[in-house]
């Protein structure tokens, strides 16, 4: 089956560079077998738990394949996608962003060979080194996305949104194979995924006060759970002196802290699974979000201001709504267990 989807995927992006539509539409029928043998696999697995009530081995290879089966059969219907949506197109990608596409589906296709590999094998060192590859297609893919937006070349937006869709599609086969290496170690070592550390960015605008508490807070609260930073959009020279006075009150870690500018955070390579403004603000005002980030807006009322009295009295408020926001976040992002 592996093999199957990992030819699909190949001929729906060799029809994409002949620009053959006939071929595309035969891999839309030729994804019929592939449902079929996903759902021969399936009834195999269920009857095998059925007859012999597994353990140990056995019983983490029979509900790996059943994971990897439908991960299968997903890149199949990548395939399908890639042949709808190429059989849609207007006129042929142009030759430059189609070597490039051709380029990441080699990647891709590479990728899920060698996980399939590791796993028939049950070769956890194989697996772990081929799991990487996964972020190196992201770099590619969104190198790609972002060129193909920007370009000025006079293609209508339909045509545009198609090839994105394409683009799209191969990535997830990466996505898949990554997922088949995890179960590839499971499968040989017993070892499961570990849990997901989430990265967060604080951003209020002066990034001198609020959004260093909160990181400071959540780093605190949540040291397994997430990686933190704090920015802002139009960033103080240095760290308000209040944040020491509120850091010591609550015994929060700020050794080392500095102001940073929002934008060249998230320019980085390193991507935010979630970015948090902490002051009202329309969207205008911010620097553009990356795709892959989910922004929050958390309202925190007033910004602390008067003497050193008043300001710390409002910090004091302004933490306890922080605290309970924070764990609401990472509650939601890693469950009860997050710590």
């Amino acid at each position: 089956m592996a093999d199957a989807v990992r030819s699909a995927v190949n001929e729906a992006v060799s029809g994409l560079e002949t620009f053959d539509k006939d071929r595309l539409y035969n891999v839309v029928l030729d994804d019929h077998p592939i449902n079929r043998e996903s759902r021969a696999i399936d009834a195999m697995c269920h009857a095998f738990v059925a007859r012999h009530l597994p353990a140990a081995g056995h019983l983490r290879f029979v509900s790996s394949v059943l994971r990897i089966n439908i991960g299968l059969e997903r890149i199949g219907d990548y395939a399908v996608t890639i042949g709808r949506v190429g059989a849609q197109l207007n006129k042929p990608i142009p030759e430059g962003l189609m070597k490039d596409i051709r380029d990441l589906s080699d990647q891709t296709i590479s990728m899920l060979r060698t996980a399939t590999r590791a796993f028939l094998e049950e070769d956890a060192e194989l697996a772990r080194a081929t799991k990487p590859i996964a972020k190196d297609i992201d770099v590619v893919y969104d190198r790609m996305f972002q060129n193909i937006v920007t370009a000025d070349d006079g293609r209508p937006r339909t045509e545009v949104v198609r090839v994105l869709t394409i683009l799209d599609q191969i990535e997830r086969v990466s996505d898949q194979a990554k997922n088949l290496c995890e179960e590839a170690v499971f499968v040989a070592t017993g070892e499961t995924k570990k849990p997901k550390v989430y990265k967060v960015l604080f951003v209020d605008r002066t990034n001198g006060l609020v959004s260093q508490l909160a990181k400071a807070m959540a780093a605190k609260a949540f040291p397994n759970s997430g990686i933190f930073h704090a920015a802002g959009w139009a960033p103080d020279e240095a760290i308000n002196p209040a944040l020491g006075r509120i850091a010591s009150k609550l015994d929060l870690d700020i050794e080392g802290f500095e102001v940073r500018e929002f934008g060249d955070l998230t320019q980085s390579p390193a991507k935010y699974h979630v970015i948090v403004t902490l002051v009202p603000t329309d969207d205008a005002d911010l620097p553009q979000i990356p795709f892959q980030s989910i922004l929050q807006k958390w309202r925190l009322g007033a910004r602390p201001e008067g003497d050193d009295a008043a300001v710390d009295a409002r910090l004091e408020e302004i933490s306890k709504d922080l605290r309970a926001q924070i764990r609401d976040l990472m509650v939601t992002l890693r469950g009860e267990e997050a710590n």
